[in-house]
C-alpha cells in the first residue's frame, strides 16, 4: 500500500438489531478473499515514467580544470587562527605528556644523580626540577603556544596577500580535478 491510496476495508458481518457489538470481522478466509477482490476492483494507476539513462563518461573519470586566482584575506586570517589555536593546544597537551612520560621513566632523577656527582658542593644539592618542573615547563609551552598562534595567523594572512597580488600578474594556480 502507498501513502495517499485508500484503505481497503475487511468485510464485516452485518451488525444485529438493537446489538453493539456490530461490524465483527469474518473468518481469516474469508477476510482473505475480500482483500484480494477489494484488491482487483481498484483503478490500475500508471506506471511512473522512468528517468532518462545517464550517458556514459567518455573517460574514467571526468576532469576539470579550474584557476584558483585569488584567495580572501579575511578567510584566510580566520582558518589560520583556528588551526594555528588547535596546533597551539596540541603542543601543550604533547609537552605535558613528553615530560610525565620521561617523569615516569625516572629520567629526571638519573639527571640529577649525573650532574650531582659532577658538580656536587657539600652541603648544596642540585635538582633538575628547579630548572624543569611541571609547572615552569607548561607555563613556558602555553606561552610559546599564544606566540606561535600570533606568528601563524599573520604569515597565513600575509601569505594570502602575497598570492593574491603574485595571482593577478600571472592567472593563478591551475588545478587539474578529476572525478574517480
Amino acid at each position: 500500500m502507498t501513502p495517499g491510496e485508500p484503505t481497503e476495508q475487511l468485510p464485516r458481518t452485518p451488525a444485529a438489531a438493537g446489538s453493539t457489538a456490530g461490524n465483527i470481522p469474518l473468518r481469516p478466509a474469508d477476510a482473505e478473499k475480500a482483500r484480494l477482490e477489494a484488491k482487483a476492483a481498484r483503478p490500475v494507476k500508471a506506471a511512473p515514467a522512468k528517468a532518462a539513462p545517464r550517458p556514459a563518461a567518455a573517460a574514467p573519470g571526468r576532469r576539470v580544470r579550474l584557476t584558483l586566482s585569488r584567495i580572501d584575506p579575511f578567510s584566510a586570517l580566520k582558518m589560520s587562527f583556528l588551526l594555528s589555536v588547535a596546533l597551539g593546544i596540541a603542543m601543550v597537551v604533547a609537552v605535558a605528556a613528553l615530560w610525565l612520560v620521561l617523569k615516569g621513566m625516572g629520567a629526571f632523577d638519573q639527571v640529577n644523580n649525573l650532574v650531582g656527582s659532577i658538580i656536587q658542593d657539600g652541603d648544596k644539592k642540585f635538582d633538575i626540577m628547579d630548572f624543569v618542573g611541571f609547572g615552569r615547563v607548561v607555563s613556558l609551552s602555553i606561552v610559546f603556544a599564544v606566540i606561535d598562534v600570533f606568528i601563524i595567523t599573520a604569515i597565513a594572512t600575509l601569505g594570502s596577500f602575497i598570492y593574491n597580488v603574485s595571482a593577478s600578474l600571472v592567472g593563478g594556480l591551475g588545478l587539474t580535478l578529476t572525478d574517480d
